[in-house]
């Protein structure tokens, strides 16, 4: 095999988008994917003629993902679903108080909690979130907030827009920047699902000369006297090789390195706190109640959408609804979780039973390996590994306070544009060196 300068750890989408940056700057990549198939978790799979993601899947148009898919030049086609939707509240409907005319006839809130309700909303339009200190996202909103009702959509907006419920634990200043991206930018449900992203990256890797290895597992990095020497694949073979990112999960990176508990990567793992979702997709023949698209709990972490009101996701006209179930930290349970979402959808579409053509049920995905929280000793993780020169990691768990698919495209880019300083700097001192010999 040729000799390659970076080989790229996860066929994801940090690696994928990592392999693509250092390719631009003219590196050699090998992208090695223990899978078959290429995405991870973007991933997107066709049952009966209907699109399903894993798990809940909308494209933040404020992030740092869609700045780098915009910069690739990537054609996603879809729309922004309406925010105008319903409530759930003690197992009943109401409208979703997202907009003047549905706050002000909401039964949700009294006339205080309404104006209390629109002041945060501006308050979190306005501010600036970056300099906050590092406080819980419940510290944050009990001190803000004293109407219960309030708290309660302001939690399941939070939900919403993270995809994790975990307040006492959570950063608030990354949860409200990205609610706020939410609400001002707004999402996109994408045609075809997210394997639409899946195959451009893919594709542009392949035009700028990535090596791609689907079916590779590696087992090892090896490294000796602080430098990284190269991959061992589960075969057995070593490819050598001086730079490597791994985009793997932390507790998994870590296994992959012998000596581990003696860099940072132990304290990368320790410290991860993984958010995780029970998610139901459905392909009806149609919605029992045509004009339920869109719903929020605030009494149960549930979430419900209609993704083909935004997006074509099937080529024989069925209709692909979502239900999420935010797990919180600790034991979960698949039974329990599923029935609940099953009741969900019952609230919403009575009858819905009868028109399923396909279904999807995932107890217990993961959405992000690790997110901004309280129990970091240090709010960024990576892209480089001190101890071991070489060594770099990108992926949703990587963050610098993005969240979701931000994270993994920042974090990839960030190793990227690392590597290669490193190595501009290594040929500046190897010119000056030969300048002085001379």
């Amino acid at each position: 095999m040729k000799k390659i300068d970076v080989a790229v750890i996860g066929g994801g989408l940090a690696g994928l988008i990592a392999a693509i940056e250092l390719a631009r700057a003219g590196k050699s990549v090998r992208v090695l994917e223990k899978s078959g198939k290429l995405g991870g978790r973007a991933m997107t799979v066709d049952k009966n003629g209907a699109l399903f993601n894993l798990g809940g899947h909308a494209l933040y148009l404020g992030g740092e993902a869609n700045r780098v898919f915009e910069r690739y030049g990537l054609k996603l086609t879809g729309s922004k679903p309406s925010a105008k939707g319903l409530t759930i509240w003690n197992n009943t409907l109401s409208p979703l108080p997202g907009d003047p005319v549905a706050l002000l006839s909401s039964k949700l809130l009294g006339w205080s909690g309404k104006a209390k309700l629109m002041s945060i909303m501006v308050k979190m339009m306005r501010a600036d979130f970056a300099s906050m200190p590092n406080i819980s996202l419940r510290e944050w909103a009990e001190s803000q907030i004293g109407d219960p009702m309030v708290r309660h959509i302001f939690y399941s907006l939070c939900r919403t827009a993270t995809y994790t419920t975990d307040p006492d634990y959570q950063a608030a200043g990354p949860v409200l920047r990205q609610v706020k991206s939410s609400l001002t930018s707004g999402v996109k449900y994408l045609d075809g699902g997210w394997q639409s992203i899946i195959d451009q990256l893919r594709d542009s890797a392949i035009s700028l000369g990535v090596d791609i290895v689907p079916g590779t597992t590696v087992v090892e990095i090896k490294h000796d006297r602080g430098k990284v020497q190269g991959v061992v694949y589960a075969s057995g073979d070593t490819v050598p090789v001086d730079t490597v990112i791994s985009t793997a999960p932390p507790a998994t990176t870590y296994l992959m390195v012998k000596g581990a508990e003696n860099t940072i990567l132990q304290r990368w793992k320790d410290e991860a706190r993984p958010a995780t979702v029970a998610s139901l997709d459905l392909a009806l023949k149609r919605l029992p109640v045509a004009n339920r698209h869109f719903a929020m709990g605030l009494d149960q972490p549930v979430f419900f959408s209609d993704h083909s009101r935004a997006a074509k996701l099937s080529e024989n006209g069925t209709i692909v609804v979502h239900l999420t179930k935010y797990n919180g930290p600790g034991p979960q349970d698949a039974e329990a979780d599923e029935s609940l979402l099953k009741q969900t959808m019952s609230l919403l579409h009575p009858g819905w039973e009868r028109e399923v053509v396909s279904r999807q049920y995932l107890p217990h995905i993961t959405v992000v390996h690790d997110y901004p929280h309280l129990g970091r000793t240090k709010n960024e993780t990576g892209p480089e590994i001190p101890e071991i020169q070489g060594m770099y990691v990108a992926g949703d768990w990587a963050s610098h306070g993005e969240m979701l698919a931000d994270a993994s495209a920042a974090s990839a880019v960030r190793a990227a544009e690392s590597i290669v300083r490193a190595a501009n700097a290594a040929n500046n001192r190897a010119t000056a060196e030969g300048i002085l010999a001379r």
